[in-house]
């Protein structure tokens, strides 16, 4: 029931927020609505990862998109519903993930280096070759492997979706460095792997400051 619901707020929040008038207010309303209603249903942990998620996507988003300009949302803002979104993606990426196919940690990988090959010898999408090497980084030497595949998927569906509705728009060449890109790239999805990294990564040190101090009291 959690994930048909994560999945309804998704196409359904970002239509409204494209179709109806003083929709991405109602939308913001919704999301950080459903946001908090995770947080008081999460144990501890997965609380404070929700929370983390949501900092880390803020820091996130107003460095690619506002400071960097690797894309554009419709309305030249950064909305409101899009941290605690980010928040719920790695909802629905914790509850898909280990229903994964253990094969398909390696066979998406292998269809992601293939298309990579095409986009190499026409250069139409050369900043998917560069993130696919952080993606690797990740599946090699990140802990939770079907997460970052999963989430990967999830948010290559859901950057094709958003942008095929309009809510948002990638540059075509990638600003300061020159890289060419698609709209949406197809390794868009690293970006979210490393969102979920940090949130781990963050998690495990905390976790690990805070035995340290219990066993020195």
């Amino acid at each position: 029931m959690q994930i048909i619901l994560l999945i309804s707020i998704f196409l359904f929040g970002l239509w409204i927020d494209q179709n109806i008038a003083y929709g991405q207010i109602l939308v913001n309303i919704i999301v950080w609505s459903l946001f908090f209603f995770l947080l008081k249903r999460s144990n501890p942990i997965e609380r404070l990862s929700l929370l983390i998620c949501v900092l880390y996507a803020t820091i996130g988003e107003i460095i690619l998109s506002l400071v960097w300009g690797l894309y554009e949302y419709r309305l030249y803002n950064l909305p409101l519903f899009v941290p605690p979104g980010h928040a719920l993606l790695f909802t629905l990426g914790l509850l898909l993930s280990p229903k994964l196919s253990p094969n398909l940690v390696i066979f998406i990988p292998i269809i992601m280096a293939a298309y990579l090959i095409f986009s190499y010898l026409t250069m139409i999408d050369t900043m998917s070759i560069a993130l696919f090497m952080v993606f690797l980084m990740c599946l090699i030497f990140g802990t939770a492997k079907k997460l970052y595949v999963t989430m990967f998927v999830l948010a290559l569906i859901l950057e094709v979706y958003g942008t095929t509705l309009g809510n948002w728009a990638w540059s075509e060449t990638v600003p300061i460095v020159g890289l060419t890109t698609t709209n949406p790239p197809i390794s868009a999805g690293v970006f979210y792997c490393l969102l979920d990294l940090l949130v781990i990564f963050t998690i495990d040190k905390m976790k690990k400051s805070y035995l340290t101090e219990v066993t020195q009291i």
